[in-house]
């Protein structure tokens, strides 16, 4: 019976469409709700490590891990922490194969989103269906209302919509709030033909350089970008009032360099480096242990549900795991009310104890002392 049920999937990420691939195989038939007109609209993001417990867990269920395993990067797990005089404090990886390799491989989220789209039945996405708010009806329905002019009546809809989602007001009076924490994201392009010096600094996973309350992230993505994370304490407000051009790459050169002068010369090499996009970031977060009292034909899942920092790699990992658990709830289950609620009890407790650690990862990537800090950490749980 639940198969009759009009399902409704609001947004096209990796959460949604893993959601959709489970259900699918089930002989389910939800639609997906998407806002953007295509696949290729914007920029998909850098790259992504699974967990075996959490994203890697969800393609499984979804039939799709070995196809994962083909194209993941297991050298990708990879890192290194060092301070502002770029010592590396600690070091791991790379992992080079399967055989060998810890729980965490990597792939570049435009991958992930395409191995994803392949696997669902292409008519279930409807794009260019941007979600303008939702109202409830009787029986638990609920009245979906689009950008478009289109209005869709259905008996289940599923937030995967992102930090700021449209159905969220529904069941919670939480919104995104900012964490305190601002980034500007400059990338590397084909790093390891140009700039074969800053590759041999990075490695071919990810790199910490922590000190004076601020940051670089940095990673290597599977197409030879590097993606530079410059992460600072700072109010909401600075990172639109610290006289940085976003609009030139070449202009705002001199400025970021500014805010890391006392830095090693070989870390500022990624900002010397940079000549790809540059975008300034906000992070935004949900309270730690954000739910939210069941109402019938509606739930949340991913950052929708529990939105925070991207400080433990948990956001994809979780928005996946959550679409595996919501997915088997509703499969075995005959009342689909029922099985959203045992989904949302399960999801809260998992999540909140990872938003927790998140929240924790965050105040410590911020400390006077962050970089040895976090390699004592890391050390401790490398210890044979």
């Amino acid at each position: 019976m639940n198969k009759n049920k009009r399902i409704a999937i609001i947004g096209a990420g990796p959460g949604g469409l893993t959601l959709a691939r489970i259900l699918q195989q089930a002989g389910f038939n939800p639609v997906i709700f998407e806002g953007e007109i295509s696949a290729t609209q914007r920029e998909q993001g850098g790259t992504l490590d699974l967990s075996e417990d959490m994203g890697q867990k969800a393609l499984k269920v979804a039939g799709l891990l070995e196809q994962f395993k083909k194209v993941c990067r297991y050298e990708g797990e990879a890192a290194k922490i060092m301070d502002k005089t770029a010592t590396v404090l600690f070091e791991e990886g790379p992992n080079v194969d399967e055989e060998h390799s810890g729980d965490r491989p990597e792939i570049d989220r435009k991958m992930l989103r395409q191995m994803l789209l392949e696997s669902v039945n292409p008519e279930s996405i409807q794009w260019g269906h941007k979600l303008l708010y939702a109202t409830p009806l009787e029986n638990g329905q609920h009245a979906l209302h689009f950008e478009n002019g289109v209005t869709e009546v259905v008996d289940l809809a599923v937030g995967a919509d992102g930090a700021f989602s449209k159905l969220r007001p529904l069941v919670s009076d939480e919104t995104a709030e900012y964490s305190g924490v601002s980034m500007v994201e400059i990338n590397i392009l084909d790093a390891k033909k140009q700039f074969p010096d800053i590759v041999e600094l990075n490695g071919l996973g990810s790199v910490f350089a922590l000190d004076d309350q601020k940051g670089m992230i940095a990673q290597m993505n599977g197409d030879g970008k590097i993606r530079i994370y410059l992460s600072f304490k700072a109010p909401y407000e600075w990172l639109h009032n610290n006289g940085i051009n976003y609009d030139n790459l070449e202009e705002a050169k001199p400025e970021l360099l500014k805010l890391f002068e006392d830095w090693s010369p070989e870390l500022k090499k990624y900002i010397h480096y940079a000549n790809g996009p540059i975008f300034p970031r906000h992070i935004y977060m949900l309270p730690v242990g954000h739910k939210w009292e069941h109402k019938k034909g509606i739930t949340l899942l991913g950052d929708a549900a529990h939105l925070m920092s991207p400080f433990a790699g948990a956001g994809v990992n979780l928005a996946m795991l959550d679409a595996s658990e919501l997915a088997l709830s509703i499969i075995n289950h005959d009342d689909t009310d029922e099985a959203v609620y045992n989904y949302e009890l399960k999801m809260f407790e998992y999540a909140g104890e990872i938003a927790a650690e998140t929240k924790e990862n965050m105040d410590l990537f911020f400390e006077n002392n962050a970089a040895k800090t976090l390699s004592d950490l890391m050390k401790s749980h490398h210890v044979e």
